[in-house]
């Protein structure tokens, strides 16, 4: 990664949860139920939650899943204390720095904002959010809730 992206570059992931053991192991909750971007990044942006927090930048030495979370270890966090001093604080990534998606998939951030037609031309409005709410990814589209599968979304167009 070159240079520090500006805050609005960057995408929360989750939030340190807890320490993990006694060396300084973060315990990440992630927002995603498949932390793909947190397992292959080399740096992560934590950001305390006082007003006017700016994110700091670490590098990653080690990440894995364990118990649904993603344990990090970060450079300069070397023992619990330190940990510790971490939890609440967001965990996030520059947009650039996520694996390709694979064929048809596509990451909810990507999605949101985008505008939605129905198949007739008509503008349904912009998708506001995106949730997992068991079998299948669902769209907020203004007040409707709209599933996410083929069946229902024939193409997607995402923005330049």
């Amino acid at each position: 990664m070159s240079g520090h992206p500006s805050p609005s570059d960057l995408v929360d992931l989750g939030i340190v949860y807890d320490a993990q053991g006694l060396k300084g192991h973060i315990k990440v909750r992630p927002y995603s139920p498949d932390p793909v971007a947190l397992l292959a990044s080399k740096e992560a942006y934590l950001q305390g939650y006082e007003a006017g927090a700016k994110p700091t930048v670490y590098r990653v030495q080690s990440a894995k899943i364990h118990s649904g979370y993603v344990v990090m270890l970060l450079d300069g966090i070397c023992d619990r204390d330190a940990a510790l001093a971490l939890k609440g604080w967001a965990v996030s990534l520059p947009r650039d720095a996520f694996p390709p998606p694979e064929q048809d998939t596509y990451y909810w951030i990507d999605l949101i904002g985008c505008e939605v037609y129905n198949e007739q031309g008509i503008h349904l409005g912009a998708i506001l959010d995106m949730a997992e709410f068991g079998a299948h990814p669902i769209m907020t589209i203004g007040s409707e809730l709209i599933p996410f599968v083929p069946a229902i979304v024939k193409s997607v167009q995402l923005k330049s």
